[in-house]
């Protein structure tokens, strides 16, 4: 889709009248309509493993700039299905493995295996299209563009048509083009803003931009979404829908990884936290047993010198 193009129905049909549409329908056909969006907006790859089985693994992963070593040895894995947590203070390596794992940077040493395949020397694109995508701490959306159209970038990481199809337009390229605006106005319902199609990136409010940007995310149709600390400025109510939203997403047959800081979400939305200190791994565990985790608890509030308890 041109940006410079004008909108399609779907863009009139949400400024026009989506939610009071959704305001008028009875419990069951909004159920209904819930059902169909969700079909719209899961997943179509096919995942080599089952649910449960281990989907990305992390084999003693270091990341080393100059003298200073920011992951040493860093290992576990995540399993299909599953929110895994990665939690650590300041200056942990949690970013640092994000860009590890997605091919921001290359390991100095270690591996990452998705479905038992090593991604850790391949580029950003080759992840992107094998099954990883992510967000960011600093939102990066394209900021003229409108919802719907940031959106459509990332469909087209699951679009073939060549380069000869998209400028002589063939029939190809209008299916995919037709199916990725389907696909995105799904989404965008998916994550709650799809009222917000046709407008600009920039002009959304803070919260909207975060949660166009997982819709992004998820439209490359990612075996594992990572989440770079998706509840940051957010108030309490804003972090609350966000965890509605992160399980949504997972009963959706999605995986995601998690960075966060607010413990608060980390302990209601994840099934498994994995924590960092200093690039290592000191504690992986349920969130009841990390929360009363002695190292954990060090890690977080420091140790008294001797003498001051």
């Amino acid at each position: 889709m041109n940006p410079q193009e004008p909108p399609t129905e779907e863009i009139h049909q949400a400024e026009g009248g989506l939610v009071a549409e959704l305001e008028r329908m009875t419990p069951q056909e909004r159920a209904a309509h819930d059902r169909e969006v969700a079909a719209a907006a899961a997943t179509d790859r096919e995942i080599a493993v089952g649910v449960g089985d281990t989907l990305l693994e992390l084999r003693d992963l270091t990341m080393r700039f100059g003298g200073l070593t920011a992951l040493d040895s860093v290992s576990f894995s995540i399993q299909r299905g599953e929110i895994l947590g990665l939690i650590g203070p300041n200056g942990a390596g949690k970013t640092t493995c994000f860009n590890a794992m997605t091919g921001v940077f290359r390991p100095t040493s270690g591996d990452v295996l998705l479905e038992g395949r090593s991604i850790a020397r391949s580029h950003r694109h080759q992840i992107t299209r094998l099954g990883i995508a992510r967000t960011f701490q600093n939102i990066r959306l394209f900021g003229e563009m409108t919802a719907l159209e940031n959106v459509m970038v990332g469909t087209d990481a699951r679009h073939k048509t060549s380069v000869p199809g998209a400028v002589f337009r063939f029939p190809r390229h209008y299916a995919e083009e037709r199916a990725g605006v389907e696909k995105s106005m799904a989404l965008l319902e998916f994550v709650g803003i799809a009222d917000r199609a046709a407008e600009k990136a920039r002009n959304l409010p803070y919260g909207y931009q975060r949660r166009l940007e997982i819709a992004r995310a998820l439209a490359t149709e990612p075996k594992l979404l990572c989440l770079d600390e998706p509840a940051a400025g957010f108030n309490p109510a804003e972090k609350d829908d966000l965890v509605a939203l992160i399980r949504k997403i997972r009963e959706d047959g999605y995986t995601v990884l998690v960075i966060e800081h607010d413990m608060r979400v980390v302990m209601g939305v994840t099934d498994r936290i994995v924590v960092l200190e200093f690039g290592r791994k000191i504690a992986e565990d349920e969130p009841e047993a990390i929360r009363e985790d002695p190292a954990v608890v060090a890690a977080y509030l420091g140790v008294p010198d001797d003498g001051s308890a």
